[in-house]
C-alpha cells in the first residue's frame, strides 16, 4: 500500500500530528473518529485493520489518477463493522486526501442508505473533523442526508439497488449489501441487483480506467452480486480481489478464507478447548460460539442463512434441499432389473451460448421402486437447434422411452410445447403444466434423494448434475433440477398432467 510521506518539522502541534496520521492511515482515522458517531466501546479485532487497509490500497490509486488494478469484493458476516467502515467512515476519510472526490454509495434499501449517509455526514460536520480538516466544508445549498457536496466539488450521492444514478459519476463506487437477505431466493431481485451493478453503476464512472467498484456484503446466493463479479474474474472478463472472512473456520471450509494468508489470524474457539470438534473464530469476542449457535437455529438464520451470511458460502456445508451425500453413484445402470418405466424430460431454454440451459434428464424406475438418473443432455441452444437435438435424442432413446415436456405459462409456453409434440410425432410425449415455484416442484424428488432412494450413473455429466442439486435453490442454475422434477412427476403420475 502506498502511503504519502510528509516531512516532519522540528516542532509539530498535536493537531498537526493527528491530522497527518489520519490522512496517512484509514485505520487510524476510523479509530480516532469512532466515538464521533458510535457510542459503543469498539472491539478492534484484526479483521477491521485488514478491511481498512484493503480499501485504502484501492483508494490510493484513485488519489494518484492511476488505472485501477482490480475491483474489490469483500464478504464478511453481519455485525463485523462492515457498514461502519465502508459506508460511514470511508467516504469521510477519502475527502481528507482528495476533497474533489465524487462517491456513489448504494445499499439494498434507500432508507438504509440514507441512514448510513447521514451518519457519514455527521463525521464531516463534527467539530473534530472541522478542526483537523478545516478545508472540507459542505455547501449549504447542497447539503441533504442523501446528497451533499463540499465546496471543492466532491460529493457523496446515495442510491439503492435498482435506483437511479442519472447525472452522477463517481471516482469511487461503494456498494454495501445490495441484497436484503430476505430477497436472496428471489430470481427477480437477484436479476435486478446484478443488472444494477453490472449495467447501471458501471456507466457511472468518472474514468472507467480508474474508478473502482468496492462491493462489501454477506453471501446470500451463488449468483448474488459477489458471485457474479467473481465469475467474471474467473472467466477473464474482469479483475477482482476477493476478501472472504467466514465467521468460523472448520476443516470443511478452510479454503473459503481469502486470501489464505489470513487464516493465521483466526483464533481457537475457547469454548471447544479439549473437545474433539475443532474450530477457529473470526471474532471470538463479538461473534463467539453461543452467538453462532443461536444464528444456526431455525428461529434465527437457519441452515441456509447461516451458510451464506456467517460462513460466506451460499449453500450449507452438508448440502441444502438435496442431501447429495445420500445419492448412490454407480459405474453402470443395472442390466438385470426390469424397468417399470423410463422418461426423458426436457426443461427447455432458447438462448444460444448464454443464459439458461436446455436439459434432458433420462430417469428410470426399477422393479424395486428405486429411481435412476441414467443420462443428462445439457446445452445452451437456440430454439431451432434445440428442437433438432430433442428429436435426435428421442431417436437414440427409442420409442419405449416416454418424452416429457414442460409447458410454461402463457400462450408462448403453450405454443412451444405444441411445437415439440408435433416434432416428436410417433413418440409417447407427455406434457406437464407445472404449478407452484421451482422449489415446491422439487420437493417430491428431493424426498427420494434424501431417503437414499436415488442412484446416478457415473459419467462425464455426473459431477455437474450432483453439484447443481447440492446448490439448489441458491445455485446459479436450476435447469437439471427442473428436468429431474418433471421426470419424477411423469414417472409417478403415470399419465398426462395439466394438458391443455
Amino acid at each position: 500500500m502506498t502511503i504519502p510521506v510528509t516531512e516532519t518539522p522540528a516542532t509539530i502541534s498535536k493537531t498537526e500530528l493527528e491530522r497527518d496520521l489520519c490522512r496517512r492511515s484509514f485505520f487510524a482515522f476510523v479509530k480516532r473518529f469512532w466515538f464521533t458517531v458510535i457510542p459503543e466501546e469498539p472491539v478492534w479485532n484484526w479483521h477491521i485493520r485488514v478491511l481498512c487497509d484493503e480499501m485504502q490500497t484501492v483508494a490510493e490509486r484513485v488519489f494518484q489518477g492511476l488505472p485501477k488494478e482490480y475491483d474489490l469484493v469483500i464478504n464478511v458476516p453481519p455485525g463485523s463493522t462492515k457498514s461502519t467502515i465502508c459506508s460511514i467512515m470511508f467516504p469521510a476519510w477519502v475527502w481528507t486526501r482528495m476533497p474533489t472526490a465524487k462517491m456513489i454509495c448504494g445499499s439494498y434499501s434507500y432508507p438504509l442508505g440514507m441512514n448510513l449517509s447521514r451518519t457519514s455526514r455527521d463525521i464531516v460536520q463534527s467539530s473534530k473533523y472541522k478542526t483537523l480538516f478545516e478545508n472540507i466544508e459542505l455547501r449549504e445549498d447542497q447539503n441533504t442526508k442523501g446528497f451533499y457536496v463540499n465546496r471543492m466539488g466532491g460529493y457523496r450521492y446515495t442510491t439503492s439497488t435498482g435506483g437511479t444514478v442519472t447525472g452522477f459519476h463517481g471516482h469511487l463506487i461503494l456498494v454495501d449489501d445490495p441484497l436484503d437477505p430476505l430477497q436472496a431466493a428471489s430470481e427477480l431481485d437477484l436479476k435486478t441487483a446484478n443488472s444494477w451493478i453490472g449495467r447501471t453503476l458501471s456507466t457511472r464512472k468518472v474514468d472507467k480506467r480508474v474508478t473502482p467498484v468496492i462491493l462489501i456484503m454477506q453471501r446470500l446466493h451463488e449468483d448474488d452480486p459477489s458471485g457474479r463479479m467473481l465469475d467474471q474474474a474467473k472467466s477473464g472478463k474482469a479483475r477482482v480481489r476477493h476478501i472472504c472472512l467466514p465467521a468460523e473456520v472448520i476443516h470443511e471450509n478452510r479454503k473459503d478464507v481469502k486470501p489464505r494468508s489470513l487464516l493465521k489470524f483466526y483464533k481457537d474457539d475457547p469454548s471447544l478447548i479439549g473437545q474433539k470438534f475443532k474450530a477457529k473464530l473470526l471474532d471470538p469476542i463479538r461473534i463467539p460460539r453461543d452467538v453462532l449457535e443461536e444464528f444456526k437455529s431455525e428461529n434465527s438464520l437457519g441452515e441456509y442463512g447461516y451458510a451464506g451470511q456467517m460462513l460466506q458460502r451460499p449453500v450449507p456445508l452438508k448440502g441444502g434441499m438435496f442431501k447429495v451425500g445420500r445419492i448412490v453413484v454407480e459405474l453402470v445402470a443395472p442390466t438385470h432389473s426390469r424397468w417399470r418405466n423410463k422418461v426423458r424430460f426436457w426443461d427447455k431454454a432458447g438462448t444460444e451460448g448464454g443464459g439458461a440451459y436446455t436439459v434432458g434428464v433420462l430417469m428410470g424406475e426399477d422393479d424395486e421402486g428405486r429411481y435412476w438418473i441414467l443420462d443428462v443432455q445439457r446445452a445452451q441452444l437456440d430454439t431451432g437447434a434445440r428442437e433438432k437435438v430433442i428429436k435426435q435424442i428421442a431417436m437414440m432413446d427409442g420409442f419405449d422411452i416416454i418424452v416429457g415436456v414442460e409447458q410454461e405459462p402463457g400462450s408462448g409456453g403453450k405454443e412451444s410445447a405444441e411445437n415439440t409434440v408435433r416434432n416428436l410425432a410417433g413418440y409417447n410425449v407427455q406434457v406437464v403444466r407445472p404449478t407452484g415455484d421451482k422449489v415446491i416442484r422439487a420437493i417430491p424428488f428431493s424426498a427420494q434423494v434424501n431417503s437414499g432412494n436415488v442412484s446416478v450413473v457415473k459419467a462425464e455429466w455426473t459431477m455437474a448434475y450432483i453439484t447443481e442439486l447440492a446448490l439448489f435453490s441458491f445455485g446459479k442454475f436450476k435447469d437439471q433440477v427442473d428436468a429431474s422434477s418433471g421426470a419424477f412427476t411423469v414417472l409417478t403420475t403415470g399419465g398426462r398432467v395439466g394438458v391443455w
